[in-house]
């Protein structure tokens, strides 16, 4: 349970406390004395450190997973989605999932120097990078810093395929670099859909996108020619689920020709954080939703076998998985026979100079 003065939502932000960090020797606890103690902040302002990046990828061999390699910006998400499976990540950095995740961020910087010297080695072999595994690459902060942007030109430069997930219509800057890409078949783009209802989104997903935002930006995608679908995620059994449908046929009315889905995912402190989330916004269907989440994962909050972590199991799962593919074939949507149209390019990477032409 979160200290007695620290359960109030802030402002803004999705989390309503900070847990402790798992790696720490000592813990501390509030207690309620009766005295008088200082009230918290209702708004919280949001901190930005520099790390100056050791290498630029990240690689992983998950069977669950469409990518074997993602490259993340930043540390940390603005976002504040209070869902998010990467808070517990936070802890790595010696501060807390909760508050601090969508607070306390770090910017990473020589992202392109790092990548130019993995792009030069001989060992390495070209396949699309995920733009971000972790956190949103355009989260408030990329409008400052533009890393993003400055990647994608690099990978344009090096014909070099990207796929890109975000909640942020921040993407549609980059209208320009995006559409160089798609004509080469080199970039992807899926927008994530949580849900329509405006007023859970405030609270669900603070600082991102609205819904109707969002499915502009999957118009203004599909009209320049960029590849884009859309990701229910997560359908949250109990309070976003009985949307799936519609949100399926507004991504296809705006122009995408691709969805998938996940279920939601508490893994470590994900759990408690969600938990009080549903405690203070939904109080009333907390029950019911921590219920049927473990329905959904072997009457655990979490699962993590590949194969089950990002689908879960049991009837109330599968009938969500039912529902998903009978929607996408009344509605075209992953139409099987343009799946090869939807290949990205890898036989054009070209690595990069690491010194200047002799004749130049």
């Amino acid at each position: 349970m979160p200290p007695f003065d620290q359960q109030q939502p802030r402002k803004g932000r999705g989390a309503t406390y900070n847990p402790d960090n798992r790696f720490a020797p000592t813990r501390s606890e509030t207690e309620d004395d009766g005295w008088w103690q200082e009230a918290m902040p209702t708004r919280l302002a949001t901190v930005v450190s520099n790390e100056r990046a050791r290498s630029a990828l990240s690689w992983n061999d998950s069977p669950d997973l469409g990518f074997d390699r993602s490259l993340n910006p930043y540390r940390g998400c603005e976002h504040g989605c209070i869902y998010c499976y990467a808070r517990p990540s936070h802890a790595y950095w010696d501060l807390s999932p909760g508050l601090d995740f969508e607070t306390r961020l770090i910017a990473r910087s020589g992202l392109v120097e790092r990548l130019r010297e993995e792009f030069c080695k001989r060992s390495y072999v070209c396949r699309p990078i995920a733009l971000s595994g972790n956190t949103d690459c355009y989260q408030p902060l990329e409008a400052e810093r533009g890393s993003t942007r400055e990647i994608l030109a690099f990978l344009l430069e090096c014909r070099h395929p990207v796929s890109i997930i975000t909640k942020s219509a921040l993407i549609l800057r980059d209208l320009d670099l995006l559409a160089e890409l798609a004509r080469r078949r080199l970039v992807r783009v899926a927008i994530s859909l949580t849900s329509l209802d405006t007023e859970l989104k405030r609270s669900l997903e603070p600082r991102t996108a609205s819904p109707a935002a969002r499915l502009r930006t999957v118009e203004r995608l599909k009209d320049a020619g960029i590849p884009v679908g859309v990701m229910v995620a997560p359908i949250i059994p109990g309070l976003t689920d009985h949307e799936l449908e519609r949100l399926l046929e507004a991504a296809r009315d705006a122009g995408a020709e691709t969805a998938g889905w996940t279920l939601l995912r508490l893994p470590r402190e994900v759990a408690p954080l969600f938990d009080e989330w549903l405690q203070a916004h939904y109080p009333q269907r907390a029950g019911k939703v921590m219920s049927l989440m473990r329905q959904c994962r072997g009457g655990a909050e979490y699962d993590s076998r590949f194969g089950k972590r990002m689908r879960g199991e049991g009837i109330f799962a599968q009938l969500i998985a039912q529902r998903f593919e009978k929607a996408c074939r009344r509605l075209g949507l992953n139409d099987p026979e343009k799946r090869d149209l939807r290949q990205l390019d890898t036989a054009a990477f070209r690595p990069p100079r690491t010194q200047g032409d002799l004749f130049e």
